[in-house]
């Protein structure tokens, strides 16, 4: 029986016999294979490509408005889009890059500092010797700490990051040419990428020709977008407004470094839960040593006005640009994230712990699909939401209606009354 079935079907009016079954097994774990060890060998310029599709699924949107806005073709506007970004990054760069630059490698080298200060307040504290609390026989006094292998650690940890610093200033010419480069690479990719995003979808969808599939790989490419469009959009916008915010409210409270610690709340936005919380910690932990205060008060009342303004940064972040820029479109427990987000640093670093919870939810739209298939359940139980319900959509929405629409062209008839 096993031998007939490995037998392949008799052609019919087909030119090309088709595949026997262990054919296409033998094919499809080549091909995965194949795939796997394409992945290890170019694992960078893989990044770069992720960034470069990222980039371009950015800009789509924008894209679509010129085109139905004006009178210019997709390409054009796409060229004249994307060099108006590069105008953008270079303006930027030039106007901020090396204040920047200077905030980042001062802020850099004075992490042992700020570790030995933190050590010395904390040692101060462990000279008591009277015990905080006793319960019978025992009891616990901060002089049992030993804060010297905790320093040792610490430090362990911070020096490649001070060495990679130190690098970065005496090399900052070569890692300029490098990082342009690597931006024009990508530029030029994501261009290519963002011009066949219209066909995209089509030619995944004719993957499924099986009677009723494609509508099955319709409904998950809508899917598949709405995740993908909420976070990636949403997480730029809320970058640029906590990038503004943290930067401006430090620099009017007198934090050095300001514009550092804004650049760096800003970019830690794309690492959801825990990037939130670093870039705060960063700017209380400057703000405790820094030697000039505000009003000249205390570092500790300092540092504590520092910390409140990061609460509220944080609580208006979570309670109103959140909802209404990203919205639920993940639909994922916050452990679950923070799992995704450690493991994704593990397997491909920061781009992996950026991309992690996106790729969770991905996971779980498919995983369900299997799951209920399998069951011979119905994939989709409930009626799918429209994507303009999507917070940022209706943001990018808005913003589109604010534009002049373009006219339509004139039909030949209506040419010739003209002339």
């Amino acid at each position: 029986m096993s031998e007939a079935s490995d037998q392949p079907p008799q052609p019919t009016n087909q030119d090309s016999p088709p595949w026997s079954r262990s054919t296409k097994v033998i094919v499809t774990v080549s091909i995965l294979l194949l795939v796997l060890w394409l992945t290890y060998r170019f694992q960078s310029l893989i990044s770069q490509l992720v960034v470069a599709a990222i980039l371009a699924y950015i800009m789509n949107p924008i894209a679509v408005m010129i085109d139905r806005r004006t009178r210019l073709k997709r390409t054009t506007g796409i060229l004249i889009l994307y060099l108006l970004l590069a105008l953008a990054v270079v303006g930027g760069f030039i106007a901020l890059g090396f204040a920047a630059f200077e905030q980042v490698s001062s802020l850099i080298e004075q992490v042992p500092q700020l570790i030995t200060d933190t050590t010395a307040v904390i040692e101060e504290f462990t000279t008591r010797t009277d015990p905080l609390f006793e319960m019978g026989p025992l009891s616990f006094t901060p002089a049992s700490i030993d804060l010297q292998i905790i320093q040792d650690q610490l430090m362990g940890m911070v020096e490649p990051a001070v060495s990679q610093g130190g690098q970065l200033v005496t090399d900052f010419a070569t890692a300029t040419l490098t990082t342009m480069g690597n931006l024009l690479f990508i530029f030029i990719i994501s261009i290519y990428l963002a011009i066949e995003i219209p066909l995209l979808g089509e030619h995944v969808a004719g993957l499924a020709q099986m009677p009723g599939y494609r509508k099955d790989a319709e409904r998950l490419l809508r899917e598949f977008g709405r995740i993908w469009s909420a976070y990636l959009r949403g997480q730029v916008i809320l970058g640029l407004i906590i990038f503004v915010v943290v930067w401006l409210g430090l620099a009017i409270l007198g934090v050095q470094n300001s514009l550092a610690l804004g650049l760096l709340s800003g970019l830690l936005e794309f690492v959801p839960i825990l990037g939130p919380v670093i870039g705060a910690g960063a700017a209380i932990l400057v703000a405790f040593f820094q030697p000039d205060t505000l009003a000249q008060m205390a570092n500790w009342q300092f540092a504590g006005i520092v910390l409140i303004y990061m609460l509220i940064v944080q609580q208006l972040e979570n309670n109103i640009l959140v909802p209404r820029i990203v919205g639920e479109s993940l639909d994922l427990h916050p452990l679950i994230v923070m799992i995704g987000v450690f493991m994704g640093s593990s397997l491909a670093g920061i781009l992996g712990a950026i991309l992690a919870a996106p790729i969770v939810a991905t996971l779980k739209l498919l995983g369900i699909y299997a799951w209920r298939k399998m069951f011979d359940q119905n994939p989709f139980p409930e009626p799918e939401k429209e994507l303009s319900e999507s917070p940022s959509a209706k943001l990018i929405k808005r913003g589109q209606e604010l534009l002049p629409k373009r006219k339509p062209k004139p039909t030949s008839e209506e040419q010739a009354e003209q002339n």
